[in-house]
């Protein structure tokens, strides 16, 4: 009906709020890839409020609502430090319709002065004009979904554009002053590790700001999730996964890029900041059908289908089907598992049994590592997944090989 749980309102352990930050989710998709499990559609005109026409007037109607509730929750107006619109394909909206949605987020939460705004975008989704009208309009950085440069592995994926308009777009991304990102994914079924190669190399050819690269994992339910149990495509193999992993940190790293979280390299300067927020515990709103929001110790997430989701906000309230409370173990254990994930690991003093201290400003940082974690680190070192150096500086700092088995640190660590 518009309230928030209690618990959004808790404090950090040291005092004051996390940093602020609102993802926009835009459902529509001219195609739905056969590996996607997203919320997407392609049906753009599903009914008065999901329609992509009124799309921007009804997440206007849950941003205000949104606010109106922080508001009666008592929690402070915090300027929004990162937007990322993602999707589906926002740019399946005209660049006008995203302008406004980011005016949007200005009317109702505000916006930091050297605010990081992404958007998603697939290269047949824009042209030079609507990325231009992006920058005017505040955007800052987009993020292409280039996947890979090999036509029959695009074609596996079920991706529309040609690998010659990947280049293009980033040019055109440069010239109105936008950052750029390019997301790959490796493993897909027939996938060679010279059509990995020849992915990488046109990456680094290309030079974005910023890289993501994927394994592909192949979710029950989806379209390729049939083909693979029907025997219509192979499933991607774990050993292979791991070898086209180290292949691209081996090629951006020699072109120039940092790895600075385990699927993610930029130049140095370039990170994502907004996906940092969410390795960081800040908080956000998700808007959109089936976003997901985490304010204080509470997840949130929407009603997923667009039609149920405009008819709640016609009828003043707010789209959330469902929420959680996160106790000081799930907490902990999360801080944890993503912190072990960037390249500047965690501090083993951190990792002392404290779970009623959760936060990252932790006042045990710079103590020495917990005794009962010494023989673990040291197993862990030795078994080359956490790098020797930055353990002797109190730090878990993962090795190559140790990102390839991150879950295997994070459960060593909090046993």
């Amino acid at each position: 009906m518009g309230e928030l749980p209690a618990q959004v309102a808790a404090p950090t352990p040291g005092g004051g709020r996390r940093p602020f930050s609102v993802y926009l989710h835009v459902p529509y998709c001219r195609v739905r890839c056969g590996y996607c499990d997203f919320n997407t559609y392609t049906n753009l005109t599903m009914g008065q409020g999901a329609s992509a026409e009124d799309f921007v007037g009804t997440l206007a109607g849950e941003l205000r609502a949104a606010r109106r509730a922080m508001d009666d929750a008592g929690l402070p107006v915090r300027a929004a430090q990162t937007v990322f619109v993602g999707g589906g394909t926002p740019t399946m909206l005209p660049a006008a319709d995203l302008v406004d949605m980011l005016e949007l987020v200005r009317e109702c939460f505000g916006l930091a002065a050297d605010a990081e705004v992404t958007t998603e975008a697939n290269p047949d989704s824009v042209d030079e004009a609507g990325l231009a009208a992006l920058a005017e309009g505040g955007f800052t950085r987009v993020s292409f979904g280039m996947q890979s440069a090999v036509p029959h592995v695009l074609k596996v994926l079920e991706r529309t554009h040609e690998p010659s308009r990947v280049p293009r777009v980033v040019e055109w991304a440069r010239r109105a002053g936008l950052s750029t990102s390019l997301d790959l994914i490796y493993g897909a079924p027939g996938e060679s590790a010279e059509d990995w190669q020849r992915s990488l190399d046109a990456v680094t050819l290309i030079g974005p700001d910023h890289v993501s690269a994927y394994a592909l994992v192949i979710e029950e339910g989806t379209r390729m999730w049939g083909q693979v149990h029907r025997g219509e495509l192979p499933m991607p193999e774990d050993d292979d996964e791991a070898t086209k992993y180290e292949t691209a940190d081996a090629a951006l790293g020699q072109a120039g890029y940092e790895w600075y979280e385990i699927s993610n390299w930029a130049r140095p300067g370039a990170e994502c900041r907004h996906n940092q927020a969410y390795w960081l515990d800040w908080d956000w709103w998700g808007a959109g059908p089936g976003a997901h929001s985490h304010l204080g110790d509470v997840r949130l997430w929407n009603t997923k289908h667009p039609v149920a989701w405009a008819g709640q906000i016609a009828t003043g309230h707010l789209p959330v089907a469902g929420h959680e409370v996160i106790d000081a173990e799930s907490r902990e254990l999360e801080r944890i598992m993503l912190g072990i994930r960037l390249c500047e690991g965690i501090e083993l003093a951190s990792l002392e049994n404290r779970p009623d201290c959760p936060s990252a400003e932790r006042p045990d940082a710079g103590r020495a590592t917990p005794p009962h974690l010494v023989p673990v680190v040291a197993g862990l070192v030795g078994n080359g997944l956490l790098d020797a150096g930055a353990a002797l500086r109190g730090r878990a700092v993962l090795t190559l090989r140790g990102r390839l088995m991150a879950d295997t640190v994070t459960r060593a660590l909090t046993r």
